[in-house]
This record gives C-alpha cells, structure tokens and sequence, in this order.
C-alpha cells in the first residue's frame, strides 16, 4: 500500500494564539511604522538644532554691542525775564540816566532784588558808563519787616572808588534806585561791605541807614 504524505491543514482560528487570531473579514495589524519615524524626524531635529547653535554661538558673542548715539535735544528754552530800571552815569557825569533793560527772574523778592543788583554790577550795555567799581560783587541780600533791603557788596565797591562826592553819591544812588524802583514793597536800601555795616565808601553818604530812592540824582524827564 503506497504511504501518501499528507499536508497538514492550516490552523483554525480557533487553535491559533489569542494575540493573532484575526477577526473575520477583518485586515492583519500593520505595524507601527508611523511612531517610529517620529522618533527619527524629532532626533534629526534635535541634533540639527545643536549643531546650528555650536555653530553661530561663537559669532553671536563675539559681536559687539552697539549703542545707539545720543539724541541731541534742542537747547533749553530762555529762562524767565522782567523789564528793569538800572542806572547809568550821564554823558556829562553829573546824574544818573535810566535804562530799561532785560533782568532775570526771581521766584522771591530776596532772589530778584539779587538778580537786579548784579544787573547793576555788571558791564554796561554799549553807550553806557557804570557808577560801580569794576569787580564788585554781591555776597548776599537779606530783606527787613519794614520794607527795607540790606545789600552786602564786596570789598571792591570801597577799593576801587575814584573818590569825591559826587561819584560816591552816584554809586550809592544807582543801587539803592534799581532796588527801589524796581519793588514796590522795598522802600529803602542800605549797603554792606563784606558782611558789615560801613560809615560810607568814601566818606560823604552815611551808610549806617537805609537809603530811600532819591529822584534827584536822576535825570529830570526820567
């Protein structure tokens, strides 16, 4: 009798495992090939980021930082200033003259009697002749309960005094005039020298008193 081989049948899916046993008319799994070039595209990426931050770290601290220049802003507006009354000596230098001039601001009376004294100490505009001794200072101003100013001038109001009456009285008068003309609250001005009172500056106006304004030493029309 002829021994036939017999092929086994293949498996039912009854004997195949729990794991591959496909349902009916269903598709086998596929594999997980999706995840898997995940991972490989989030590698790439993250080693090609690396290499892109190795490779510009260097120029991106060796760059120098740059500072904006400056912007140049527009010079400040001209502070605040009055009109004034200073006095000047006459051409035949007998009297004083009144010239209405530009004179800063002061935010109290003491800081514009100041601001009106040094208007007076300094040079004279063109055509004008000072009564006050070149180089005289104001050290300080201090303003009474009685309407009066006391006006403390540097030694060089005394020093440098050519003399006479006459040029003591116009020195005297324009100051205690800018002051007086000028502040309707200050009536009378009297003059220190470095800190303390004076008799005089050259011996003829007592000083050891306000002076009140004297219109008489200013030219009449004025």
């Amino acid at each position: 009798m002829t021994d036939v081989t017999r092929t086994p049948p293949p498996p039912s899916p009854e004997d195949m495992p729990f794991e591959q046993a496909p349902l009916p008319g269903a598709e086998p799994p596929a594999r997980p090939r999706s995840a898997l070039k995940t991972v490989i595209a989030g590698v790439l990426l993250v080693a090609g980021g690396l290499w892109l931050m190795m490779a510009l770290l260097p120029r991106i601290l060796s760059r120098e930082t740059r500072t904006e220049p400056p912007i140049n802003t527009p010079a400040a507006t001209t502070a605040r200033r009055i009109q004034a009354n200073l006095f000047y000596v006459s051409d035949d230098g007998a009297e004083l003259v009144q010239s209405v001039r530009d004179v800063a601001f002061g935010d109290t009376p003491t800081l514009q009697v100041k601001y009106i004294i040094e208007a007076q100490l300094a040079p004279p505009p063109s055509g004008f002749v000072s009564a006050i001794p070149a180089g005289t200072k104001v050290l300080g101003v201090f303003l009474g309960t009685h309407g009066d100013a006391y006006v403390d001038l540097s030694p060089e109001v005394v020093s440098g005094h050519s003399g006479g009456s006459l040029n003591e009285a116009l020195v005297v008068f324009a100051i205690v005039n800018s002051v007086t003309s000028n502040l309707p609250d200050v009536s009378s001005v009297q003059i220190l020298v470095a800190g303390k009172e004076v008799d005089s500056l050259a011996g003829h106006i007592d000083l050891r008193e306000p002076l009140s304004r004297a219109q008489a030493w200013i030219r009449k029309g004025q």
